[in-house]
């Protein structure tokens, strides 16, 4: 069982930046790839990055490329998401949330943060 915890919402100006945290609890954080995930009002939740259980592979979604970083840190048993260059269309509840695998498939994501706000003001 992994619990997560995120961390580090807020609302930011358009164009700023934000640094999420997800803290994750039990021995086994190693063996999980992990991802974010946000959810917008009225939209169905959407995949936004991903990284393998060692760290040395990320993926991201398009609509965040080139903006966001997505690191983590196993002796802290944390994930982050750098977020920068903010838009309004950045909105969102965002998620973290552990795989066996790194996947964007949100399906495959076994467990789940409760979420932490974001808001970008234009």
């Amino acid at each position: 069982q992994v619990q997560l915890v995120e961390s580090g919402g807020g609302l930011v100006q358009d164009g700023g930046s934000l640094r999420l945290s997800c803290a994750a609890s039990g021995p086994t954080f190693s063996n999980y790839a992990m991802g974010w995930f946000r959810q917008a009002p009225g939209k169905e939740r959407e995949f936004v990055a991903a990284i393998s259980r060692s760290g040395a592979s990320t993926y991201y979604a398009d609509s965040v490329k080139g903006r966001f970083t997505i690191s983590r840190d196993n002796r802290k048993n944390s994930v982050y998401l750098q977020m920068n260059s903010l838009k309004s269309e950045d909105t969102a509840v965002y998620y973290c949330a552990a795989a066996r695998m790194l996947d964007a498939t949100e399906s495959h994501y076994e467990y789940w943060g409760q979420g932490t706000q974001v808001t970008v003001s234009s």
